[in-house]
């Protein structure tokens, strides 16, 4: 099985953590590709897709803007500055959202990634408009980034699972509720630095994350209906076993039983508990669709 189906499977098997890692990543690589060769072939000057993207995907601080650009609170949650950009943020994504599907289920990333991208963008807005230091700024000031939604992530699963422990390289085993307080103080004091616009989101997105989880102990889930609006378990229609030529060359079709169970562990368990056998059942399967 090669990585691209291993991706696919777990994308439907009901893992939307590694949807949002792909929706990124090919965010990233269809503006940035042709962006730089446009910029190769205009010797070294940005051309009109930098311009574009920079000018209607990145979410503005002058409020007069977003009537204009409404979509923008939603877009600027995918885009990125740069490659190392992108991988900071995909890598805190894809550590923290395996910890949090493990624990709250498969339903409940993708709304509580949204959650925490608005949150970021209210915060950065309304900070930007309101406060006198950044006046200055206000009418040239743009952010891009998963950061507030991957903040959100991080402090919803530290909020849930604060005596969860985790090795980080050169300091040891870290409870994530000292992980995420220490992620938060960061944001707050590199405010007076170079990016404060993407601080104060961080902020938004990581006070979402904890308010979402306290609401969800007290049996209010905010993100259920998102989570609902996507959730699609594997047709078992689609992986229908048809009986094999007489003669024909390749593996044996898995049996219809041996289907359904697979699906029923995904249904419970996720895509993570198969087993490489269970995979392989899996991957066979849709293999020899007819």
């Amino acid at each position: 099985m090669t990585l691209w189906d291993d991706i696919t499977y777990k994308i439907k098997s009901g893992s939307r953590l590694y949807l949002l890692i792909t929706i990124n990543v090919a965010v990233f690589l269809v503006i940035n590709i042709p962006a730089t060769i446009e910029w190769m072939i205009n010797y070294g000057h940005s051309g009109w897709i930098s311009y574009f993207a920079n000018e209607y995907l990145d979410l503005p601080a002058e409020i007069t803007k977003l009537p204009s650009r409404f979509w923008t609170p939603f877009t600027y949650m995918f885009m990125h500055a740069g490659i190392w950009h992108i991988a900071i943020n995909m890598l805190w994504l894809y550590w923290m959202g395996q910890i949090f599907e493990e624990f709250l289920g498969n339903r409940r990333i993708l709304g509580l990634y949204l959650l925490g991208g608005l949150a970021g963008a209210l915060f950065y807005v309304v900070s930007f408009n309101l406060l006198p230091v950044f006046r200055d700024l206000v009418h040239i000031s743009v952010i891009v980034g998963a950061s507030a939604s991957v903040m959100a992530i991080v402090t919803a699963t530290a909020t849930q699972l604060p005596n969860y422990t985790i090795p980080i390289i050169f300091i040891g085993p870290v409870k994530l509720k000292w992980l995420a307080l220490f992620l938060v103080i960061v944001d707050f004091l590199m405010i007076a630095q170079s990016n404060p616009g993407g601080e104060i989101s961080h902020l938004g997105g990581a006070l979402m994350g904890f308010v979402y989880i306290k609401r969800l102990q007290k049996g209010n889930d905010w993100v259920a209906v998102i989570g609902n609006l996507f959730r699609r378990r594997p047709r078992l229609s689609n992986l229908k076993v048809v009986a094999r030529n007489a003669g024909k060359k390749g593996p044996a079709k898995p049996r219809q039983e041996e289907i359904d169970r697979v699906l029923d562990k995904i249904s419970v368990s996720g895509y993570d508990s198969l087993n490489k056998e269970e995979k392989e059942i899996l991957f066979r399967a849709s293999k020899n669709e007819s």
